[in-house]
């Protein structure tokens, strides 16, 4: 068996594994501001007397 394979093998594999870890935090962080983001339009959004009165005169 080759040792230097395995642990160039091993190396690329650990590496891949950090990658895509850090990538899933960058979206989960993403994600959580968008979602924030969200929150904080709909809540300025309220209009609280939009749509009390309903004109039904022809």
């Amino acid at each position: 068996m080759d040792i230097a394979g395995l642990s160039t093998a091993m190396k690329q594999s650990s590496l891949s594994q950090a990658v895509n870890v850090r990538l899933l935090k960058m979206s989960t962080d993403q994600a959580t501001q968008v979602s924030q983001d969200l929150v904080k339009m709909i809540e300025q959004s309220v209009q609280p007397n939009l749509g009390g009165n309903i004109d039904i005169r022809a």
